[in-house]
């Protein structure tokens, strides 16, 4: 599948506006809704999991590599969606779920996950070795991250990955967005820091792997209660930086929630991979509040969202240390930083979200209240959405998220 990627590069490279959407999550609204899209798009898109979703020893999602593939899959053949088009990644591959031990045991059992996702048929691997374990700095440079990534890259071959397409990189933004509210503007990535970085990696996996992507950043960014916009005159001359490495091109993180044209800026900068997923479970989020407060209007019910407060206040841990300042409940619930999807896997908020569809099962649903509480276009793209009148509105407003990363009709 690394094939579909190779042909997205090499017409970016090109100078063509092409780009494949990565959809970071294992929500399954959100995979359902993005599978979907690709289908009817007749389009090829990547659906990731990183190093703390998903790994030998379960991750967050309590999947190991093989059962999210296995999980995406059943959802795809679930929807009609042709499992060809469906290439999987694996985001943040290195030592960072084990960063609090020291750098062998961490890097021991990175060993041991990277080979678990290559056996398992993910063919898009990004080894991200740059946060330091116990002991070390908190950021690490390429005299330690790229010898360390190397090794990994070596397991992954060992464990049948010849046809794997790496992506490298210490250029990431923190997961899940800036950490502060932080108004002014992202520097990007200097161009000769991303020449040095990609450089050293191809020197370092010559004979070992293929890369395909380097990770810089662009300028784009967002933090909990604002988004870092790509100034669209600006470019930083990171094409540039790997023009003279057939094959290799950019890829953007924490893409989430820029307007649809810094997707066509990115891709002219020569960004093939551009990620996204907090901004779809933002969506998902979105427009399940959207239909409680349309429960709570009709006289039906309701209560979702102050279900929610009460699960995330009695188990705050996903979004402590994140969130700060006076005004706390609104970025539990409609923070760009999205920590409440972490919320919806545990038995008392997939409760609640089930309590919401039985108040909406067999109801009409009020025209002039859908018009009050969701948008034309999302009511427009409902109607060609599969499923009941409330899935296809959860579908349709988190397809208006991702759709504009869908460029390139006839390449992926």
């Amino acid at each position: 599948m690394a094939d579909i990627l190779r042909k997205v590069i090499a017409a970016n490279r090109a100078g063509r506006c092409v780009s494949i959407p990565s959809v970071c999550s294992a929500h399954p609204e959100v995979l359902r809704a993005s599978l979907g899209l690709a289908e009817r798009l007749d389009r090829a898109l990547v659906i990731e999991a990183t190093s703390n979703q998903v790994n030998q020893e379960g991750g967050y999602t309590g999947m190991r590599p093989a059962d999210f593939i296995a999980f995406v899959r059943r959802l795809a053949a679930e929807g009609g969606t042709d499992p060809d088009r469906i290439v999987f990644g694996g985001d943040h591959l290195g030592p960072q779920a084990w960063r609090r031990l020291p750098a062998d045991e961490a890097m021991a059992r990175a060993h041991v996950m990277v080979r678990d996702y290559v056996r398992a048929g993910f063919t898009k691997i990004h080894l991200d070795c740059s946060e330091g374990c116990a002991g070390e700095p908190a950021q690490l440079d390429d005299a330690v991250t790229v010898p360390r990534a190397a090794d990994l890259a070596r397991s992954c071959r060992a464990a049948g990955g010849e046809g794997v397409l790496y992506v490298v990189g210490t250029e990431v933004p923190p997961p899940g967005g800036a950490r502060s509210e932080d108004h002014h503007e992202i520097p990007p990535t200097s161009a000769r820091a991303a020449r040095a970085t990609c450089d050293a990696h191809v020197e370092a996996f010559a004979g070992i792997g293929e890369i395909g992507a380097l990770v810089v950043q662009p300028g784009v960014e967002f933090s909990p209660m604002s988004v870092h916009h790509l100034p669209l005159d600006r470019d930083p001359g990171l094409r540039a930086a790997v023009a003279h490495h057939p094959g290799i091109a950019l890829e953007a993180h924490s893409t989430d929630y820029q307007r649809p044209q810094a997707y066509v800026r990115l891709a002219e900068l020569g960004f093939a991979f551009q990620k996204v997923g907090p901004a779809l479970t933002f969506a998902y989020r979105q427009a399940v509040y959207a239909l409680d407060h349309l429960c709570v209007l009709a006289g039906w019910g309701g209560g979702l969202r102050g279900r929610m407060e009460a699960l995330m206040l009695e188990v705050p841990g996903h979004w402590q240390g994140h969130y700060h300042g006076a005004e706390l409940a609104l970025q539990r619930h409609f923070g760009f930083a999205d920590r409440i999807r972490y919320y919806w896997p545990l038995p008392e908020a997939q409760a609640a979200v089930a309590a919401l569809m039985e108040d909406l099962r067999g109801r009409h649903l009020p025209e002039p209240l859908l018009m009050q509480l969701f948008g034309t276009e999302v009511l427009d793209r409902a109607e060609a959405v599969r499923g009941d009148a409330v899935t296809r509105l959860v579908h349709a407003t988190i397809e208006q998220a991702l759709a504009p990363y869908f460029l390139g009709d006839d390449v992926g």
